[in-house]
């Protein structure tokens, strides 16, 4: 959407297909980092997204054990928006969406859902579409995949991934919020646990780590089991784990973690999951998917306004812009993954924060250490204007 957002800003025709009615898909990533929001303050939409409902968290909270330590300040970051937003992703794509329809030549077309590529020889030409209405085809200069970690498009266009594996699913479900409860984004690990809860206005969006495969153990031990060891980790849920009522209101995310070795083949290019699936550690997988989407447009609309075919030495420079940064969000997160989050999952009982983290507790100067990491990220992109792409 961003990608097609920019594309349209420029001139570009572009369609953007979405296969599902609607954007509305509960606990997806809703975080909004401050790279992202400095990108749509670029393009002269802060203040309008500002606008819908929000929550702001200026500093990342966490509790290990019975010790609670602000671990990432983001007072300091050098940008307008010193916080992370925390919105509903539909509400983001639907903003998105409208602020694309507003220049002539953006389509967007919902319940289309993309089953197949066309080729001419070796190119990709276009999509195959089904729809309420049909199967069709949609012919194009262009496809870009960014349709997730499970891409129909990368799966179709035979292009090979390397799977780095992950120690852990997540297990999403909501509670409702009171006034009295801690603020900010606040993760408890303890018990061989970990447990995220973020800060949704009138309810906590939370966040169970499990071992990878675990689901199926939890479920044998019964939902009144989850229930206890989530008042374990914050008693202060006491009389309201009920409301999770059967299974139905968890949802289970199974983490995955890879990379395409080339994102891109003669006529097709893909970007976000599609191109590099994510691990939900700092929750920079939407931050990072938009920084490919500038650097994209910033590469590709100078070639489309040549008038000439989009070349794969073109679709090369957006991989080249963007794998280095892929590749060191990835390596931290495989490092937490495997030398914190699965060393934790071991472990029972009480925990005492390790002095890392107890030196972030101590030093505040530390804290703009994980808030330029998590907030802005490695290599960030701008918005080019118009004139100069």
């Amino acid at each position: 959407m961003m990608l097609g957002l920019l594309l349209a800003r420029a001139g570009v025709s572009v369609t953007v297909l979405e296969k599902h009615a609607d954007f509305f898909r509960d606990f997806r990533g809703d975080t909004i980092h401050p790279s992202t929001l400095e990108i749509i303050d670029e393009i002269g939409l802060l203040d309008e997204l500002l606008a819908l409902p929000h929550q702001k968290a200026t500093g990342i909270t966490g509790q290990i054990g019975d010790t609670t330590l602000q671990l990432a300040d983001f007072g300091h970051l050098p940008v307008r928006c010193k916080f992370i937003a925390f919105m509903p992703q539909w509400d983001f794509l639907n903003f998105l969406a409208e602020k694309a329809r507003a220049y002539g030549s953006f389509q967007l077309e919902m319940e289309a859902e993309v089953t197949g590529l066309l080729f001419d020889a070796d190119r990709v030409s276009g999509v195959r579409i089904k729809s309420p209405t049909g199967e069709h085809e949609l012919y194009a200069d262009l496809v870009v995949g960014a349709d997730g970690r499970r891409s129909v498009v990368r799966e179709k266009a035979g292009l090979v991934s390397v799977d780095f594996g992950a120690p852990m699913d997540v297990l999403w479900m909501r509670l409702s919020r009171h006034p009295t409860d801690p603020g900010q984004l606040f993760g408890r690990i303890d018990f061989g646990r970990i447990f995220i809860m973020i800060d949704r206005g009138d309810y906590w969006q939370c966040a169970l780590v499990i071992r990878k495969g675990a689901f199926e153990t939890i479920q044998r031990r019964g939902l009144d089991a989850l229930r206890a060891d989530l008042v374990e980790m914050n008693p202060f849920l006491q009389g309201r784990v009920g409301e999770l009522r059967d299974w139905d209101d968890i949802k289970l995310l199974t983490v995955q973690v890879d990379r395409l070795r080339q994102w891109f083949r003669p006529g097709l290019l893909c970007i976000g999951d599609a191109a590099h699936a994510m691990s939900p550690v700092a929750g920079v997988g939407i931050n990072l998917a938009v920084q490919d989407a500038v650097a994209a447009a910033n590469i590709l609309i100078p070639a489309f306004r040549r008038g000439s075919k989009i070349s794969a030495e073109t679709l090369h420079q957006v991989q080249q812009r963007r794998e280095l940064p892929t590749r060191v969000v990835q390596r931290a997160q495989l490092i937490i993954q495997n030398n914190v989050i699965s060393r934790v999952l071991d472990r029972q009982g009480r925990m005492k924060p390790p002095l890392i983290v107890r030196a972030l507790g101590a030093f505040p100067l530390l804290r703009r250490i994980p808030a330029r990491l998590v907030g802005l990220g490695f290599r960030r992109e701008h918005v080019a204007p118009i004139e100069t792409v």
